[in-house]
């Protein structure tokens, strides 16, 4: 994913430099558990595993507002290679989150978003006649919102409720800084993102049956950089965690018994990197 992508560009030129060709196809070695993949934009034209036991896609391109140009032929195989057998979702979709304020190519003026006004938690997102509302609670909140009905509804997905929603957290897209309230800002972006999602898929499941729903993928230390103490009556309490940082198979296991990222949160997949590729591992796996 973003800032963690430098690293996989590098493995693959030392890789290439030395002769040798990706080596992604390949599943690491060191375990038997089944383990996922998650590709975005950085996987165009790669070889990618011949049968993940799932697949995570991302639906945009390393920014909230824009699409990752591999979409549909990253969808088409992770439909018809993942094998299932896990916890997790046969295939499931992340996308990038920011809160730009001003600094963004877009910021709510309003709480109307595609054609219907917003139940907004924290008011109205008001211009007060200028071409952008401020950059408060309210208006973070509707970017956010914003956001997540684009990701869902003109970025080429088909039956948006029936999928799992992965929120991308990352200090490498634009965030708020520098002021006391910067955290709760950006968790009102976030919170706007997973009030849309909940809204599509609640009571929804996805062609094998698993539910569809919305998380959090991110590192401790970024989360809480980012988003800060997440308060218990949060939207974003209690979502499941995705968990980045490990190296190698057995340490993605091991996170499994790490903290979630908010209050009541299960963490539910874990991430290592291995050959330049994402690997994923469903944590209820290690539960025998």
């Amino acid at each position: 994913m973003t800032k963690k992508l430098t690293g996989v560009f590098l493995a693959l030129l030392g890789l290439l430099a030395a002769g040798m060709a990706p080596a992604a196809a390949a599943p690491p070695a060191g375990g038997t558990d089944p383990v996922g993949n998650d590709v975005s934009w950085p996987q165009c034209g790669k070889t990618l595993p011949a049968s993940p036991a799932f697949a995570i896609v991302g639906v945009t391109g390393g920014l909230a507002n824009n699409t990752n140009p591999c979409l549909r032929d990253q969808l088409d195989w992770a439909a018809g290679k993942a094998t299932g057998g896990t916890t997790q979702p046969r295939v499931a979709l992340y996308v990038n989150t920011a809160n730009p304020g001003h600094e963004g190519s877009w910021w709510p003026s309003s709480n109307t978003y595609g054609n219907a006004t917003v139940s907004n938690p924290y008011g109205t997102c008001d211009a007060k006649g200028a071409a952008e509302g401020p950059v408060d609670l309210p208006c973070s909140y509707m970017y956010g919102y914003a956001k997540a009905y684009d990701d869902a509804t003109i970025r080429g997905i088909a039956n948006p409720g029936n999928y799992f929603w992965w929120l991308d957290v990352e200090t490498g897209n634009s965030w708020q800084t520098g002021t006391s309230n910067a955290t709760a800002l950006n968790r009102a972006t976030l919170e706007g993102m997973a009030g849309y999602f909940k809204g599509i898929t609640a009571g929804r499941t996805d062609p094998n049956g698993k539910p569809a729903g919305v998380g959090i993928y991110s590192t401790g230390s970024q989360w809480g950089t980012i988003a800060g103490t997440v308060p218990a009556g949060s939207p974003l309490a209690g979502l499941p965690s995705w968990l980045a940082g490990a190296k190698t198979l057995r340490g993605a296991q091991s996170n499994c018994s790490l903290p979630g990222l908010t209050p009541g949160s299960p963490v539910t997949v874990t991430q290592y990197v291995s050959a330049g590729l994402d690997y994923d591992y469903a944590c209820k796996q290690a539960a025998k």
